[in-house]
């Protein structure tokens, strides 16, 4: 039996407003270098959670 054609989500979307948003918010308390990576972080979690279950 065929399957439907899949169409993948996009995943970059989490990781580049992880970044921006990270930038900005670490830029608040002083810390922007540390804000970038977590929200560089958080941002790659989140597209490898849709990755992952864009998979099944």
């Amino acid at each position: 039996m065929n399957k439907p054609p899949h169409s993948p989500k996009a995943g970059g979307m989490p990781i580049a407003l992880g970044v921006m948003a990270g930038a900005i918010g670490g830029a608040a308390f002083g810390e922007a270098t540390a804000g970038l990576l977590i929200g560089l972080t958080i941002g790659i979690v989140i597209a490898v959670v849709i990755w992952r279950r864009d998979r099944r």
